[in-house]
């Protein structure tokens, strides 16, 4: 076990590596040479650049340890811990690439913005499907969903767009800013594509008379597991076997086939599932509270030695 976990340990460090390199590779070499702001202290820092010439990764990195420093006390040791290194790789990488890039790599505003939106969505998500952050606005997000009703994700957006907002007074001019909010949008549409694509999955729900049959074919050709359910159809105040069956997005043709080739009446629906876990499937990856955390949110007092436990981690 000692083996599995420094396995996936360094294998996620590997990751969230080179994560921050594509983000960094495509914020120095398409965005920043356009003079565009985008979210979080990336922005910042592109702000700060511009008006005094002070490299973005300095500026970015000083912020996250400011911010990390804030927030250890308020959302926990295990929080800042996880942050820390992504927001050190994410600066040590902007730091080399923007010298190295500074020219950008070509002379179409649009279409540089529309590569570095994505290499910046494909870094974080990278980095955050192997249990990594960038920092940045996030740390601010956590801090205040920990005392108020707004969500993480919502208060991330509200300082991404102030942020990106605030540059028109900056630069003066109104593509840029819409630059930048195209950067946001497609960076989080890719992120979440990256984030969610491993874990498509396919639910079938299937009503069929000869639901041994179907069951039976999935079993031995798809080589999927079937639950059968027990119903009543209302209309016909018959009892019913419905078929539940989980597989991947990719075998989802192979089941529609199976389905048709034994009843073409079979009434099936089909959804997609974000998630499915257990055997055949992906692992639950949560990280499990101690035992004295487990006592403390039953009511038992234990003596707390750090801010752990305050929010939870991410996965």
């Amino acid at each position: 076990m000692d083996k599995i976990k420094i396995w996936r340990t360094t294998r996620d460090y590997i990751f969230i590596t080179l994560g921050m390199a594509i983000y960094a590779l495509g914020f120095c070499g398409f965005i920043l040479p356009e003079k565009v702001v985008i979210g979080g202290l990336a922005g910042i820092g592109t702000i700060v650049y511009f008006l005094t010439g002070i490299p973005v990764a300095v500026t970015q990195y000083v912020m996250n340890l400011i911010l990390l420093a804030i927030a250890y006390k308020i959302v926990g040791k295990q929080f800042v811990v996880g942050t820390i290194f992504g927001a050190t790789m994410m600066s040590v990488f902007v730091g080399i690439f923007q010298p190295l890039f500074a020219d950008g790599f070509t002379d179409e505003p649009f279409m540089n913005v529309v590569i570095g939106g994505i290499c910046a969505g494909v870094g974080v998500g990278m980095a955050y499907t192997h249990n990594g952050s960038s920092g940045g606005t996030d740390i601010v997000a956590a801090m205040v969903s920990k005392y108020t009703n707004v969500t993480v994700g919502r208060m991330m957006l509200y300082v991404d767009m102030t942020i990106i907002s605030s540059s028109f007074f900056l630069f003066h001019n109104l593509d840029r800013v819409v630059y930048g909010f195209v950067v946001l949008v497609l960076a989080a549409y890719v992120a979440d594509m990256v984030i969610n694509t491993n874990r498509q999955a396919v639910q079938f729900t299937i009503f069929s008379k000869k639901w041994q049959e179907i069951a039976t074919a999935i079993n031995n050709d798809a080589k999927r597991g079937c639950t059968v359910l027990t119903g009543m159809g209302w209309y016909s105040k018959q009892e019913v076997k419905v078929l539940l069956v989980m597989c991947r997005k990719i075998e989802s043709v192979t089941i529609a086939r199976i389905i048709k080739s034994i009843d073409p009446d079979a009434f099936t629906t089909q959804g997609n599932v974000n998630g499915v876990y257990g055997k055949g499937f992906d692992v639950l990856k949560v990280k499990m509270k101690s035992p004295d955390q487990q006592h403390e949110h039953a009511g038992v007092s234990q003596p707390v030695s750090d801010g752990s436990a305050h929010i939870p981690p991410k996965i």
